[in-house]
């Protein structure tokens, strides 16, 4: 890897989140994770000198990878000129998500995200209409344990709900930060996350479960309740808070994913849309 980036006159560039995996063995298990067929779409983010990209475009029917780095699109094109179930492109994989919403149903993400914007693509991803099948991603190992946690543990909160939503919390490995170039100072982790059967809410009230959930979380420490009150008013608050058997002193890391559903049920509820409807 150091001889093809030098031969490239390639410098890694910190604040893109540089960091490549080049062990065979992981990138092997992060394959297996992700149990590709020939038949699978996978969407690849921060594909940089292409060691995962070679054993997805081995096992699966279409790869699309998404690099920002100019320099290393120019090297992708080289290495895999050949390769006929490959789409590059060049561009900024978040500000894509964002710009051209896609319906990813059916496809996989297998991924090295670049830790820099590792958690806004998963959540992009996640609250996409038509979110993928599955997401297999390395990131850091800090964030692997938010992704994975439960109720009232330390790493509880914003992204373990938003991702969680959608997706159920497969497996996770730990990578050791010497299977990297440049060795990033904290290991990583592989996450699997594979998408529920059936959602828990309709993807028209996931915005304001997510806006629940953030104004919740907004000062861990807290009572849910007085936060709430910014937006949503008082009286309905307390009654849905009643309805669902929540203390008015909870926290929010003490509410679990259920209950933010049901909370968030209650709060969108709209009688008038339930007149017409046959007894």
């Amino acid at each position: 890897m150091k001889q093809v980036l030098a031969a490239g006159r390639i410098q890694l560039t910190k604040s893109l989140g540089q960091n490549f995996l080049h062990d065979g063995n992981q990138l092997r298990r992060i394959v297996e994770a992700a149990e590709v067929t020939g038949t699978d779409q996978v969407l690849e983010i921060g594909p940089g000198l292409g060691p995962l990209t070679e054993l997805l475009l081995a096992g699966a029917g279409k790869v699309l990878a998404i690099e920002k780095d100019r320099r290393l699109v120019e090297f992708l094109q080289e290495r895999f000129a050949s390769a006929k179930n490959l789409e590059l492109r060049h561009d900024d994989a978040l500000d894509l998500l964002r710009r051209e919403p896609a319906d990813w149903s059916r496809w996989k993400l297998v991924a090295n995200l670049p830790y820099s914007v590792a958690s806004p693509i998963l959540i992009e991803l996640a609250q996409a209409p038509g979110c993928p099948e599955r997401l297999v991603a390395t990131v850091q190992w800090e964030v692997a344990q938010r992704i994975t946690a439960r109720t009232a543990g330390e790493d509880y909160g914003v992204l373990t709900l938003l991702l969680q939503l959608r997706y159920e919390p497969k497996e996770r490995f730990r990578i050791s930060a010497a299977c990297f170039f440049p060795r990033p100072e904290v290991d990583s982790a592989c996450v699997t996350l594979v998408r529920r059967p059936k959602p828990l809410l309709p993807h028209a009230q996931v915005p304001a479960f997510t806006q629940l959930v953030k104004r919740g979380f907004s000062q861990r420490r807290k009572m849910m309740l007085k936060l709430l009150r910014e937006d949503w008013p008082p009286g309905r608050l307390e009654a849905a808070f009643a309805q669902l058997g929540l203390p008015t002193q909870v926290r929010a890391e003490e509410v679990s994913l259920d209950q933010f559903v049901a909370l968030t049920r209650e709060l969108t509820f709209d009688p008038c849309q339930t007149s017409n409807l046959e007894p």
